[in-house]
């Protein structure tokens, strides 16, 4: 197939490699014209993927039009809050039976809405020809070919199954689901109770706590997403519970490291400033904040996080204040 890849960061990056090995077409693009250039010059991605190099035969480019035109797939790996702005500037091309898959994982702060709608309400893109890919898969190991297992999903099972054979291959395991939104919400809303285990790491805590706030942080992810439409047992799948294991225990994750660093008492600012990549649950957190109290679902983790990074909460009180809640029952809500 001819595939585009829309961002030229770590995850994009490793996604392209896959598909280019794979045998597709392959057209990564990338806005920053001084990436671009020492992408087009170097073939490796210096700054988010030093020392693997991608294969020659793939396209890079800087050129949204062209990287758009004239695909049978295009893969949105842009942050989640430029996604809107770089769907604008692609509706004046024509798109026909083109397949749009979302590896983005997080919520639209304004709207409240996962990247599948956006693609939907900018493109007018039939839901049928969305899907998302998802799951526990740092870009550092996917694109050293670290044996990675993800799911693809769509409200479409053959679309499903189109994303699956396209990136499956003897180190990247794909699943397929039509559970469009429980997918994307796994991976988004997983990265706020990262940035909460870092947070745990960050103030000296022990594994008995962040075992507590990885499980308990699953069960509020059930709660919001079963009430926005998902089904439950995909928080129990890879892009539920696996992606919550990889992101809150990786040196990798990006939103972990926030977490620790707020930990350790630094100011929220000055961690965003000092880092390359973007860590998606900051943003996130104000949209599950949003969501929860919208729909008045009780998530007091995600709530304290929010307190910790946007009102200044200390994390040792909030973390004794999250165990002196009133009793319940393991299942209760």
């Amino acid at each position: 197939m001819k595939v585009s890849v829309l961002g030229g960061g770590s995850w994009g990056t490793a996604l392209a490699i896959i598909l280019a090995n794979n045998g597709h077409d392959v057209a990564l693009w990338e806005f920053n014209k001084k990436y671009f250039k020492d992408l087009k010059k170097t073939y490796e991605n210096k700054v988010f993927l030093p020392g693997v190099k991608l294969p020659r035969e793939m396209e890079i480019t800087n050129s949204l039009k062209d990287a758009s035109t004239g695909k049978h797939m295009i893969v949105i790996a842009t942050p989640t809050q430029f996604v809107r702005n770089v769907l604008k500037q692609m509706k004046n091309i024509s798109f026909t039976d083109t397949t749009f898959v979302s590896v983005s994982k997080g919520i639209e702060k304004e709207t409240l809405l996962t990247v599948n709608h956006i693609i939907s309400e900018e493109l007018g893109i039939p839901e049928d020809l969305i899907g998302v890919l998802s799951g526990p898969s740092h870009a550092e190991e996917v694109s050293r070919k670290i044996p990675t297992a993800v799911v693809a999903a769509s409200t479409n099972i053959d679309t499903a199954i189109e994303i699956q054979n396209a990136f499956s291959n003897s180190y990247f395991r794909v699943y397929s689901s039509t559970d469009i939104i429980g997918v994307e919400l796994g991976g988004a809303l997983k990265n706020v109770i990262a940035v909460g285990a870092g947070i745990i790491d960050g103030a000296k805590f022990g594994d008995n706590t962040k075992a507590a706030i990885m499980t308990r942080g699953i069960a509020e992810i059930s709660r919001l997403g079963i009430e926005l439409g998902a089904r439950p047992e995909t928080f129990s799948g890879l892009s539920g519970m696996g992606d919550l294991i990889v992101t809150c225990m990786s040196r990798h994750s990006r939103n972990r490291h926030v977490g620790e660093q707020i930990g350790m008492g630094k100011k929220l600012p000055e961690i965003l400033k000092s880092m390359t990549m973007v860590a998606e649950g900051v943003e996130t957190c104000k949209s599950v904040h949003q969501l929860a109290a919208k729909h008045h679902i009780d998530v007091p983790i995600a709530n304290a996080v929010y307190n910790i990074l946007f009102n200044g909460k200390d994390p040792m009180k909030v973390t004794y204040d999250l165990m002196s809640r009133g009793m319940k029952t393991e299942l209760e809500y």
